[in-house]
């Protein structure tokens, strides 16, 4: 990744431009962490970098971003800017074009995101993001105050980089977040969610919810029970979504949403219960084992174990049972069908079809179903 993105510099340098890899990657690749998203910071506007990449798009004219696939690999491209005006603490409305790289590395949010990295591999360091990273904190570019009323998601994106890192938060910046902490009321609960995701699926989690909790932000976030995730040695996204309280704001994927009311059922039965297993599945008994302290190992080879693992598999069709009771379709056959999944789960009936042909024959057969 490295090497296409300095190729990608030596092209813009072949058309008289300067550019830098800039952000995160540099951040993390100082760290000794793999990354693949990088962002690239040039002095060329949208309009030239269109003539030089003519299969680029642009995603936000405006804004002075796009997007080119260069050598197989995707990169965002941003035009040096100043941003001029801000608009509901969160999106600039006017950006001005400017070419001093240090200028634009003013506008962004923290110190260890503003390390660049130059045509020849070198580090770019204006703002003194290396000693920060050294000293493993967070501090804004600038002041902490003016950087959160400007955009209010940089609250939670502090959080986060503290989280994800194992970084402190500077003293500026706690204070800062503890007095605009409001602001996160207007932010959109999409955005809210991205960032907590990112926040609840890292493995030091549990020191971004003490963050969340000790700087206050739960309440501003409409979130409760965060303490009680504490008490979780290494729980699933989901799992944590599943013990919290939250506003139906939120937005959640279909396949999230079902997955976490069925854990929440889940958590006062017994997971290791044939039925329960075969009605909700591996994933979210283990969610729900997770949260009450189980051993997963045992939930997984129990549900293994599982005689069978869906109606699917039992071994009679429709139509044989039919034939056997001299019967049409009708209901009679979700209740032959429900009894004879509970009766082999329980392995009080084997999985063959001529012990389920006895059985609903001597059940059955005498017009105890209607």
């Amino acid at each position: 990744m490295l090497e296409v993105a300095l190729k990608l510099l030596k092209e813009f340098a072949n058309h008289s431009y300067k550019a830098y890899i800039v952000g995160g990657f540099v951040r993390d690749h100082l760290l000794g962490i793999e990354s693949n998203d990088i962002d690239i910071a040039t002095d060329a506007t949208p309009k030239e970098i269109k003539e030089i990449f003519a299969d680029s798009c642009l995603p936000n004219e405006d804004y002075g971003s796009v997007t080119i696939i260069f050598s197989g690999v995707r990169f965002e491209i941003t035009t040096f800017r100043k941003e001029i005006t801000y608009v509901f603490n969160r999106k600039p409305i006017e950006i001005q074009y400017i070419s001093d790289l240090k200028e634009d590395l003013l506008r962004r949010d923290f110190t260890i995101n503003t390390i660049c990295m130059d045509i020849n591999g070198k580090i770019v360091d204006y703002l003194n993001g290396q000693e920060d990273l050294d000293k493993r904190i967070i501090r804004t570019v600038g002041n902490s105050d003016e950087k959160f009323f400007e955009d209010s998601l940089r609250i939670l994106r502090a959080v986060r980089f503290a989280t994800i890192l194992d970084f402190s938060l500077c003293d500026e910046v706690r204070e800062a977040i503890i007095k605009n902490k409001h602001l996160l009321k207007g932010l959109s609960y999409y955005r809210k969610k991205m960032e907590l995701d990112k926040i609840f699926t890292s493995p030091n989690y549990k020191n971004g919810i003490k963050l969340l909790i000790e700087l206050g932000l739960d309440k501003e976030l409409e979130i409760s029970n965060l303490e009680k995730v504490l008490d979780s040695d290494t729980i699933s996204l989901i799992g944590i979504w599943s013990m919290l309280e939250y506003p139906d704001k939120y937005p959640f994927q279909k396949n999230e949403t079902e997955l976490i009311s069925n854990v929440r059922r889940t958590i006062p039965l017994n997971n290791l219960d044939p039925m329960t297993l075969y009605r909700y599945g591996l994933y979210v008994n283990s969610v729900a084992g997770e949260i009450k302290k189980q051993d997963i190992r045992i939930i997984t080879e129990t549900y293994n174990n599982l005689p069978i693992k869906g109606r699917n598999e039992i071994q009679i069709t429709t139509q044989k049972i039919m034939n056997l009771l001299r019967r049409k379709p009708g209901k009679y056959l979700t209740d032959i069908y429900d009894e004879i999944e509970r009766e082999i789960l329980y392995r009080r009936l084997d999985n063959n079809e001529d012990a389920i042909s006895t059985y609903i024959v001597s059940k059955f057969g005498k017009g105890d179903v209607l």
